[in-house]
């Protein structure tokens, strides 16, 4: 999702989401589950590594679908520019950054509801982003984010 874009998904995708997938876009899966054995809730696509210009749009969007977003929980070595806060539609949103190195970035709604965002890499290709945004949101998905984007690097586009 960007801006008011959204793809809200559950266990069938609407036809076309996949088409409609580019840098800056999210997918999420918002259909509640009665188990947690699913690792990711969903998957961002952003332009860019730089987070001051990428993570306002997202969050403007979440915030539109899941209430409050209270904190934000980023790999360090993945983004340039880390804030400590930022704000969004007049909250502040705290920013927690630690070396974690999961190709992942958490959301946190509230005190305690959080998900799991797959952060596709801004230089993966279409075909790559696609098949790696339809595994992550697949509520009966298991596998960790970082094998993911390994069984989707055969469409990857090198780094520029």
């Amino acid at each position: 999702m960007t801006g008011s874009d959204a793809f809200p998904v559950s266990r069938r995708l609407p036809s076309g989401v996949h088409e409609a997938v580019r840098p800056g876009c999210a997918l999420l899966r918002l259909e509640t589950t009665t188990s947690r054995e699913g690792v990711l809730d969903g998957a961002w696509w952003p332009r860019s590594r730089d987070i001051g210009a990428e993570l306002p749009a997202l969050l403007s969007a979440l915030t539109e679908h899941l209430g409050p977003v209270t904190r934000v929980g980023l790999d360090t070595a993945a983004w340039e520019g880390l804030p400590t806060r930022i704000v969004v539609e007049d909250r502040v949103v705290r920013i927690d950054s630690f070396p974690v190195g999961d190709d992942t970035v958490l959301i946190t709604r509230g005190d305690q509801d959080v998900f799991s965002l797959l952060v596709i890499p801004p230089h993966a290709t279409p075909e790559a982003a696609r098949a790696a945004m339809a595994q992550a949101v697949r509520a009966d998905n298991v596998t960790q984010a970082e094998q993911i984007l390994i069984d989707t690097a055969g469409t990857q586009a090198p780094p520029d």
